[in-house]
């Protein structure tokens, strides 16, 4: 066991509390936190299940005889800074540590781990601060942001970035290291997905210069940010996937962990309560919970249903056009089903944008598909508008929403395999594809105006009345894939000489140049995610983790019920104080869902969370099955722990704590002459003074 340390008491806002209200102790390690029960704090309304919340953290005791409630001096020397404050400290160490361009390989090789990252956690890990890996994470943005003035140092700069997420992947893993159980799950759950206010103690001067957009009221809870967002918006995949990460990201897809989110805009705001990161226990909650209907595993599902009956009316609509039924009812009933239902999906989608901005939203796997599709769905609005208003028999709007049935049945294998790599290979080649085939139009354009330019001046007089640059763009399309000749032939006609020297030109950047790149590109982009292929997996997930906790309420209403809620629900918000307008909203959502609250809350209770008395037969029979596996027998060697007898003489022959610290001793060794120093007293477990970690920062300063 390591040396005892005791750490802060923390409430449910992360503000440390003095441990004299405190007394007795925990047996078990796991349970070394006080849970309190939310019931009268956060239940007063049925509209919450009990749960549980972090009232204050012990960290588990050592062999050194120290109680993990005993006085603690070294505790009290360091407080939580604010956020400010450390935000900026971050950048002078970083800063000072790193002044040339180093790779990610380097910086997690033996000499830089040694000499600057090491000795930056012990420095920066606080017990007491939560906030640390979120202002890590706000200078890794930083560093990230391109600035004119400062390009000589943009690569030096980008190296800042990854020592700051190495640095966040450290501290976020002493956290996990130090805290185990459920209370250490809600420590990590209150670091990532609690908000924090970057100009938390900032002068005046700096939170006068703070985007003046419209806040909406959050009881304290404005401009604030959480680190898993952050974490998003800067990719630090590497963070994302730590197992720490990756803990609390399971948790909150679950719906183990629950909280009120943060967002940008809500288009129907309920801000009358907000519950702190907690723990959800589903058998103590209400039967008909709406707070589950964001839960991101749940709403998945609930999102998935309501696209395939956005399809399913898609193609009653289009399939009854295309059999020649446009003029008897069926074409206007579904076209009329799928307008108000796509309406409906159309706000939902808005709202998803508009809630944490287009910076989070197009990390979804699936944002560039429901964007086709807005565009499409609202051309042909526009279109079926001018049709009903020139004439009830023309019929061009249809033809314009066939288009979107490749963008449908696309997204709906999108939406099935989200864990697939090759669509989110697919997800970040579109985004070289589109940024790639934009520069390509636009020197595409040039050569189509110089060659409509050359036959207006010096083209024959056949070529100036039937050449326009629809078929100058039309020949130059053809060129570029490869299709037909066409604009060669006739290249002399606008010029004897420029006609077909614009031409091969054309030919060889298009057919040659443009395709070697964007090929190379494409290939650059695919070999990066498949090395990275857990990684990027893990990401695609926490954003999707992170998108499915919503924060506005017209979320809770399902097409097309979310349309009536806008139009009736919003002006009652205006009219109505912020309680009369929550507890309205609470019953509207609980009558429209309660077929499918009920439903969540049975599954929830029967299905995952209750503890099976008695195993079914099926059940039985599969693990008679299954035992006819020759090589079972393995399997159970590792299904249970080894006696204690056994683990006592294991012990007696490997002592495991001298084991620790072997690989921080190799890795200080420059040469493989100097293995022959290291010696079992040197072994030793992880310094954490302060006095140590300067003498060595300084040390890589020089």
């Amino acid at each position: 066991m390591g040396r005892a340390t005791t750490e802060p008491l923390l409430d449910d806002n992360g503000e440390s509390r003095s441990s004299g209200d405190f007394s007795g102790s925990e047996s078990d390690d796991s349970e070394a936190a006080i849970l309190f029960d939310a019931e009268q704090a956060h239940n007063d309304d049925g509209t919450v299940a009990p749960v549980i919340s972090l009232r204050r953290l012990i960290s588990r005791g050592g062999d050194d005889g120290q109680s993990p409630f005993s006085p603690n001096p070294a505790r009290d020397l360091n407080p939580p800074m604010p956020v400010y404050v450390i935000i900026h400290r971050i950048r002078r160490l970083v800063v000072a540590a790193i002044d040339d361009s180093y790779t990610l390989e380097e910086l997690r090789g033996p000499r830089l781990d040694r000499l600057v990252v090491r000795p930056l956690v012990d420095r920066l890990y606080n017990p007491n601060d939560p906030s640390t890996v979120y202002a890590l994470l706000a200078n890794r943005i930083q560093f990230l942001r391109p600035r004119s003035h400062e390009l000589l140092q943009q690569t030096v700069n980008e190296s800042r970035a990854i020592l700051c997420e190495l640095l966040a992947i450290r501290i976020l893993r002493r956290f996990h290291e130090d805290h185990t159980g459920r209370s250490g799950l809600l420590l990590l759950a209150h670091i990532l997905v609690s908000g924090f206010d970057p100009c938390d103690a900032a002068p005046e001067t700096v939170r006068a210069r703070r985007p003046n957009w419209a806040v909406q009221e959050r009881g304290g809870h404005e401009r604030k940010l959480t680190g898993l967002e952050l974490a998003i918006i800067s990719e630090s995949k590497m963070f994302i996937g730590s197992p720490a990460c990756q803990r609390v990201v399971d948790a909150v897809y679950r719906g183990v962990v629950v909280y009120t989110p943060l967002s940008f805009v809500d288009i129907l705001p309920d801000h009358y309560k907000h519950h702190p990161v907690s723990l959800y226990e589903p058998r103590r909650a209400a039967i008909l919970n709406h707070h589950r209907l964001i839960v991101p595993q749940i709403r998945n599902l609930i999102e998935l249903m309501h696209f395939i009956v956005l399809l399913v009316l898609y193609m009653l609509t289009v399939t009854h056009y295309g059999f020649g039924r446009h003029q008897h009812g069926f074409k206007n009933t579904y076209e009329t089903l799928f307008n108000i239902f796509a309406a409906g999906w159309v706000l939902e989608q808005f709202a998803a944008i508009v809630e944490h901005g287009w910076e989070v939203h197009s990390q979804n796997l699936w944002s560039f598909l429901d964007i086709t599709f807005v565009f499409l769905y609202a051309a042909y609005g526009l279109v079926r508008i001018v049709e009903l208003v020139v004439s009830s028999e023309a019929f061009y709007a249809m033809p314009v929403l066939c288009t979107a049935a490749p963008v449908m049945l696309t997204r709906i294998a999108f939406t099935l395999m989200p864990d697939n790599i090759v669509f989110i290979a697919l997800h970040a080649m579109m985004r070289d594809f589109t940024r790639l085939t934009f520069i390509a139009i636009w020197c595409f354009a040039g050569f189509v105006m110089g060659l409509l330019l050359l036959a207006r001046s010096t083209g024959d007089a056949s070529l100036n009345e039937t050449v326009t640059w629809a078929t100058i763009t039309k020949w130059l399309l053809w060129i570029w894939f490869g299709l037909d000749g066409t604009g060669i032939e006739r290249a002399p006609e606008f010029h004897i000489i420029l006609g077909p020297t614009l031409i091969i030109t054309f030919a060889f950047l298009g057919n040659t140049l443009f395709l070697t790149i964007l090929v190379a590109m494409l290939t650059n982009t695919f070999s990066k995610i498949i090395t990275n292929e857990a990684v990027e997996i893990q990401f695609r997930r926490a954003v999707l983790t992170f998108q499915g906790v919503k924060s506005d309420a017209i979320f809770s209403y399902p097409p097309p019920f979310n349309l009536l809620a806008l139009i009736v629900m919003l002006p009652l918000r205006w009219w109505s104080g912020p309680a009369v307008f929550h507890h309205a909203n609470v019953a509207v959502i609980r009558a429209i869902n309660a077929p499918l609250l009920l439903l969540i809350g049975l599954w929830e209770r029967r299905k995952i969370w209750a503890k099976r008395t008695k195993t079914s037969k099926w059940r039985n029979k599969w693990r008679h099955f299954a035992g006819l596996n020759p090589h079972a027998h393995i399997q159970v060697v590792f299904s249970s722990e080894p006696p204690p007898e056994i683990m006592d003489q294991l012990e007696k022959m490997d002592v495991l704590h001298e084991m620790t610290g072997v690989d921080r001793e190799l890795a200080s060794v420059r040469s493989p002459r100097d293995l022959s120093h290291v010696s079992s007293s040197s072994v030793r477990r992880r310094k954490t003074s302060d006095t140590g970690s300067l003498r060595r920062f300084e040390g890589a300063d020089r």
